[in-house]
């Protein structure tokens, strides 16, 4: 074992430029980095000094002349451009084909079923901000009992409930019932619980979402690590995409403060194994609302505390830092986007500098993952020794 400890922190869309795929998506020009720096005067010296600006030029930012961390940036070997599948392919899982998505949303034979095996009539049936369509369709959810159904750019089939209109375990069990649905062409990603509180006007939405993933495939980089013995702490949504499997610990976030705190805190009490963290607020706050200037001010606070978290490391220690996917805030869509995601691999005795090139998959991050903890996955190829003093 090389490191003891490994910390892997997904900036949840961080994208940094097309693929050469991206127009077959309709994601020609997009580059969540880039037009964010374009647009918006970025201030992230850490993020460079560790070589972010190495992997490309980006507007404003300059390359480290000797980087801290070894640089590269990853492509998607797996069609589309969402949650589920990226993560996956992290985990050394490649799909053949993409989880559905319904931008006209749900056929009429899948909303009847849910409605007939729930007994209620739904509202919605459209892709929505969560936020925005419980604003739009709240009250008459209150006055109804009627769950709200939407999805998203991600393969999600959501249904928001009010607390006090639909009790939580009602709303799971519904949850459960589209997730038995939503088979064979129509098994999308994840079904999420998404529970609000509130009046007309002022709905606000709680922390006992819950969502119930496709079951990854046998033998991902998770599996591997639990057949190993080898412990994994899970932060954010990562729990959920992999519906548990491997992970030892989990902790749940409210935000991207929430999720770095609560990275702090982990390194104090777990000092071997795979620490895997999920920031989401770049994704779901501010590049699905193509708010750019949210976007950059989390880009910063990100840079601001990684400090605090190198003052954690140990000498067997290794940090990677990267994304899923991309989300442009600056185009007119709302969508993710398909795109390159960064990837940054240091900490005090890896080698920096190392110029890790245009890897083929996000695979090669989970490999490397794998061989450092003596073990495998299907797909991918390992950068441990390239980044390993002799």
């Amino acid at each position: 074992m090389t490191f003891q400890r490994i910390i892997w922190i997904v900036l949840d869309s961080v994208g940094i430029g097309e693929m050469p795929d991206a127009e077959a998506y309709g994601d020609k020009g997009s580059d969540t980095l880039g037009n964010i720096a374009r647009r918006r005067a970025l201030y992230l010296p850490h993020l460079c000094r560790l070589g972010l600006a190495n992997i490309r030029p980006l507007t404003g930012l300059a390359p480290a002349v000797h980087p801290v961390a070894a640089y590269g940036k990853c492509a998607l070997a797996s069609p589309g451009k969402d949650t589920t599948t990226g993560h996956w392919e992290m985990a050394g899982i490649h799909l053949d084909e993409p989880f559905p998505l319904y931008p006209d949303g749900f056929p009429s034979e899948v909303i009847a079923e849910f409605e007939r095996r729930t007994g209620r009539r739904v509202l919605g049936n459209k892709p929505a901000s969560g936020t925005t369509i419980i604003e739009e369709l709240g009250e008459e959810h209150v006055r109804t009992g009627s769950p709200i159904v939407y999805t998203s750019a991600d393969s999600v089939f959501q249904i928001a409930a009010h607390e006090e209109v639909i009790p939580l375990f009602e709303l799971y069990k519904m949850c459960e019932t589209a997730r038995d649905i939503l088979r064979g062409a129509h098994e999308v990603g994840r079904v999420i619980a998404r529970p609000f509180v509130g009046e007309p006007g002022a709905f606000t939405r709680t922390a006992n979402r819950h969502d119930y993933a496709v079951p990854p495939p046998r033998g991902m980089l998770l599996d591997r690590l639990h057949g190993k013995g080898v412990e994994t702490y899970s932060i954010g949504k990562i729990f959920d995409i992999f519906l548990g499997r491997g992970i030892g610990t989990q902790v749940r976030t409210k935000s991207n403060a929430d999720g770095m705190g609560k990275t702090l805190l982990a390194l104090d009490e777990f000092d071997q194994g795979l620490l895997f963290v999920n920031l989401v607020d770049f994704d779901m706050l501010y590049g699905h609302r193509n708010d750019v200037e949210g976007y950059a001010l989390a880009l910063e606070e990100v840079d601001a505390w990684l400090p605090s978290l190198d003052a954690k490391l140990g000498p067997e220690d290794l940090v990677m830092l990267t994304a899923d996917h991309g989300c442009d805030p600056t185009t007119p869509s709302t969508d993710h986007s398909r795109e390159y995601v960064p990837l940054l691999a240091y900490g005090p005795t890896v080698l920096g500098g190392v110029d890790l090139g245009v890897r083929t998959t996000l695979s090669d991050m989970g490999q490397t993952v794998a061989e450092n903890f003596g073990t495998s996955v299907a797909k991918g190829t390992s950068f441990l020794r390239e980044i390993t003093r002799s």
